[in-house]
């Protein structure tokens, strides 16, 4: 006798990315891609939301009518199991337009998973210099906690200081995209457990 729901096809991850600069194909959204690809690898649904997709007014708590940019990243937040977030390092910290979007995620506060609640986060950043790396990387991750996610254990912090990229658009540090790369497999194996346990 089959049970119930034996044969049903398993519920396949959706992995979102959010990040990159105002110029399509940065260094940063080059890296986001790489971190995307690796989770869609290993079966995960993915979308990426970069460049130009990003540039939206500035969050007002007290809008009530917002952008189509602004109102498609929030669908998509809302139905994503796991997100990667990558920023450059601009003065120190991440960029206004990456925490501009992040900030409209404030519109999922009265859902039934709040924010980023039970969802893991992958955190990438890009600068030139080690210092600027740092400092973004700690930021970042502090956004994500002040969110209620779970920030995956690794995050990846990439001195572009270096070529990273030929130009077919490969990553030619294997160092490097290894790190990227784990950083979308952690944030798909959390997106799996959680799954798998049902969501608080």
């Amino acid at each position: 006798m089959s049970v119930a729901g034996e044969n049903a096809t398993p519920h396949r991850p959706f992995i979102l990315g959010l990040g990159g600069t105002m110029r399509p194909g940065s260094v940063t959204e080059r890296i986001l891609r790489i971190a995307l690809d690796a989770a869609e690898m290993l079966g995960a649904e993915t979308a990426l939301i970069g460049g130009a997709e990003l540039q939206m007014p500035m969050y007002d708590p007290a809008e009530t009518d917002f952008s189509p940019p602004a109102l498609r990243l929030v669908q998509l937040v809302r139905r994503c199991d796991g997100l990667i977030i990558a920023s450059p390092g601009y003065h120190g910290t991440i960029s206004g337009m990456i925490k501009n979007a992040i900030d409209h995620i404030e519109m999922l506060r009265e859902d039934s998973r709040p924010y980023l609640d039970g969802r893991a986060v992958g955190c990438l950043v890009s600068a030139h210099g080690w210092q600027a790396t740092g400092t973004t990387l700690v930021a970042l991750r502090s956004i994500v906690h002040a969110l209620r996610g779970w920030p995956t254990p690794f995050g990846a912090a990439i001195n572009v200081t270096k070529p990273l990229f030929d130009d077919q658009g490969a990553c030619v540090d294997p160092e490097v995209r290894q790190q990227i790369e784990l950083v979308g497999r952690q944030v798909l194996e959390f997106a799996r457990m959680r799954g798998m346990h049902g969501h608080a």
